[in-house]
C-alpha cells in the first residue's frame, strides 16, 4: 500500500488512506457486502475526527471517551450498536496488529508509536443477555394492525384531496406495508422481490399466483451470499390476494412500468427502497395514532406471532422468516394474554383429564 520510493510532506494523512485502503481490500477479500465495508471505514474516520488523533496514537482513553460521547447523544445509541462500534474498531486494530500486513513496524518506523487495542475485558461492554433490543418494539395487536392498514388505506384520498401528487404511491406504500405484514418480511426483502418471485402452491391451488413467495435476497451471513426461501401464504392471511390482484391490474400499470422486473415500483419506474417502506409505515403508524417506538420491522414480530395463535407450530414459522436458530424466532413471538390464558387452561384441563385416568 506504501511505495518506497515516494516520501511523503505530510506523512500522517497519507498512512491513515492507506491504512483504510488496506482494511477495505481484506474486507473484500471476504466478501463483505459494500455497506458494511463503507460503515466501518465511516466509523474508524469518525473516531479519528473525534479524537484528533491517528490509529497509532489512540490508547483506551480515546475509545472510553468515544463511547461516553455515544451514550450522551439525544437519543443515546443503543447497547448492541454501541458493542458493534467497539468490536468493528478493534477489528481495524487488529489488522494493523497483523504483522502480515506489516503496519506496526511501519508506524514504529516512520512516528515511534505502534497501534493498540483500546477496548478491552475492562472497559468493553460484555455481552451477557440473548436479547437486548428496545423493549418498547413488539408485536401489533390485531386492532393495532387494522387501525395502522386503516390508516394507510386512507392517505391516498388524503393526499389527492389537497391537490398534490403521491396518491399514487401512498396506496402502492399500503399494499407493500400489507403484503410486509401477511408473508412477515424484511423491508429490504420486500423491495427487492420481481414479478417472477409471486409462485404457485400446487397444494394451495384457490391462491393461485400468490400461493408461495420467493424470497431471493434474504439476510446474508457474514461473507456469504443472500439467504434464499419460500414463503407460503397461510389460510388466515389470503386477505392479502385481493391487495396483490388490484395492485398488478389496476394500481401498478398506472406508473408505466414498462418491462420492469420490480413488484413494487416508484414514479420515476425504478425499484421501491427498504428506506421508503420505513417512511410509508411511519406515516401511517402516527395517521393511526400508535406508539412511536414501533417500526416497520415490527410487522414481521406482528406475522410470527399471529402464525402461532392460529396454532402453526414453532418450526413452520421459523422456516417462513427464514431464521437459523428456534430461540431468534421465540424472541419475535409475543402471543397476546388472551392467547396465553387459553394456553394455560388447556394445559390444566390436559393435566386434570391425566388425573382422572389415573383415578
Amino acid at each position: 500500500m506504501l511505495a518506497d520510493n515516494v516520501v511523503h510532506f505530510d506523512p500522517e494523512p497519507a498512512i491513515l488512506a492507506a491504512m483504510l485502503e488496506g482494511w477495505r481490500r481484506q474486507q473484500s477479500a471476504r466478501f463483505l457486502r459494500e455497506s458494511t465495508m463503507l460503515r466501518r471505514l465511516r466509523l474508524i474516520s469518525r473516531l479519528v475526527e473525534f479524537s484528533g488523533l491517528y490509529p497509532w496514537q489512540w490508547t483506551p482513553a480515546e475509545g472510553e471517551a468515544f463511547v461516553d460521547h455515544l451514550r450522551n447523544l439525544d437519543p443515546p445509541r443503543a447497547v448492541s450498536t454501541a458493542r458493534n462500534y467497539e468490536v468493528e474498531i478493534n477489528l481495524f486494530l487488529e489488522f494493523l496488529l497483523d504483522p502480515r500486513y506489516g503496519w506496526a513496524s511501519a508506524c514504529e518506523e516512520r512516528f515511534g508509536e505502534v497501534p493498540q487495542q483500546i477496548f478491552h475485558d475492562g472497559n468493553s461492554i460484555v455481552h451477557r443477555s440473548e436479547y437486548e433490543g428496545d423493549p418498547r418494539r413488539r408485536p401489533l395487536t390485531y386492532d393495532e394492525i387494522q387501525a395502522l392498514f386503516d390508516a394507510a388505506d386512507a392517505r391516498p384520498g388524503k393526499i389527492v384531496g389537497r391537490g398534490v401528487k403521491g396518491g399514487l404511491g401512498a396506496a402502492r406504500d399500503a399494499a407493500v406495508l400489507k403484503l410486509v405484514y401477511a408473508f412477515g418480511l424484511r423491508r429490504t426483502e420486500a423491495s427487492k422481490l420481481d414479478l417472477v418471485d409471486l409462485r404457485r402452491n400446487p397444494r394451495m391451488a384457490q391462491f393461485g399466483r400468490f400461493g408461495t413467495l420467493m424470497v431471493r435476497f434474504g439476510k446474508s451471513s457474514r461473507g456469504s451470499a443472500p439467504k434464499r426461501r419460500s414463503v407460503l401464504l397461510v389460510p388466515e392471511m389470503d386477505w392479502i390476494i385481493e391487495v396483490l390482484e388490484q395492485w398488478l391490474t389496476e394500481l401498478r400499470p398506472r406508473f408505466s412500468p414498462g418491462a420492469h422486473p420490480a413488484l413494487w415500483v416508484t414514479e420515476r419506474v425504478g425499484r421501491l427502497q427498504p428506506r421508503s417502506i420505513n417512511e410509508a409505515f411511519v406515516a401511517a403508524k402516527r395517521d393511526a395514532g400508535l406508539d412511536e417506538h414501533l417500526d416497520v420491522h415490527c410487522l414481521r414480530h406482528s406475522a410470527v406471532t399471529h402464525w402461532t395463535e392460529f396454532g402453526y407450530p414453532a418450526k413452520f414459522s421459523q422456516e417462513q422468516v427464514g431464521h437459523s436458530h428456534a430461540a431468534t424466532t421465540a424472541i419475535y413471538t409475543g402471543v397476546s394474554n388472551e392467547f396465553r390464558n387459553q394456553m394455560l387452561v388447556a394445559s390444566l384441563k390436559g393435566r386434570l383429564d391425566d388425573v382422572w385416568d389415573v383415578t
